[in-house]
């Protein structure tokens, strides 16, 4: 099965260039997109993340990087409505990857378990969880916990990228283009192709938001050799595409 991604930004964070690329570029501001990702065939209506509650469309964000919608205008946009939604699949469980998850009573989440246990006991250094945003989900069962490597659906599986987060988990998408992987981890393209000044010491940065450094640079590495066409959580560029395939 050949799938067709659409990424829709539905939020934005503004933060130190470094935040994405661990010790370089802290000077530099960047706008950095939170997409919610469609993945268009087969029949079941799947999503990766369901990104913030806030698209945050200010005007300062539409000059510095684009429009941004509401998690419902972004479904609206594709023709969905969040009842449509058959399954999410979680990079991670940081909250502004899964603020809207309510919205889609229907849906079965799919997160890997250290990352599900995490979330309960999250240590103070990172303060990126809200177990009640699965609250629901978690009541009616329909949380999916994972261990590891795992097929979803024919042609869309996950792998563990672990790092960033205990249990960060990147999405391997079959397409007509190749194996597109969503990465597990935040990040944006220079992760993967550093300028100059940083390639002199590392052939990928890791995330610059981290609670094991050394597990984050290897899971960069992992998406690098996976991948046929790299989606990075935050990367600005990918604003303007309608659909990757």
């Amino acid at each position: 099965m050949k799938f067709k991604i659409h990424p829709v930004a539905v939020g934005v964070r503004i933060l130190p260039k470094c935040a994405m690329t661990y010790n370089f570029d802290c000077e530099e501001k960047m706008y950095l997109p939170v997409f919610m990702w469609y993945l268009e065939g087969g029949n079941k209506k799947i999503i990766v993340d369901t990104g913030t509650m806030d698209p945050f469309n200010t005007n300062e964000v539409q000059k510095n990087l684009g429009k941004t919608y509401s998690f419902l205008e972004a479904l609206e946009m594709l023709n969905l409505e969040a009842e449509d939604i058959d399954i999410i699949i979680h990079t991670h469980l940081h909250n502004d990857h899964c603020e809207n998850d309510s919205f889609c009573e229907n849906a079965e989440i799919y997160v890997q378990k250290d990352e599900y246990d995490f979330m309960f006991n999250p240590h103070p250094i990172d303060f990126r969880y809200d177990s009640m945003l699965l609250e629901d989900a978690i009541e009616e069962d329909r949380v999916v916990l994972l261990d590891g490597e795992a097929e979803i659906v024919d042609g869309i599986r996950v792998i563990p990228t672990p790092g960033h987060t205990p249990g960060g988990q990147s999405v391997v998408v079959e397409t007509a283009g190749g194996n597109a992987v969503i990465t597990g981890f935040c990040c944006i393209m220079e992760n993967f192709y550093p300028q100059p000044k940083a390639k002199r010491f590392m052939p990928v940065i890791p995330p610059g938001i981290h609670i094991d450094l050394l597990k984050a640079y290897d899971s960069v590495l992992k998406v690098k050799e996976e991948a046929d066409i790299i989606l990075p959580l935050h990367e600005p560029s990918l604003i303007n595409r309608k659909v990757i395939e």
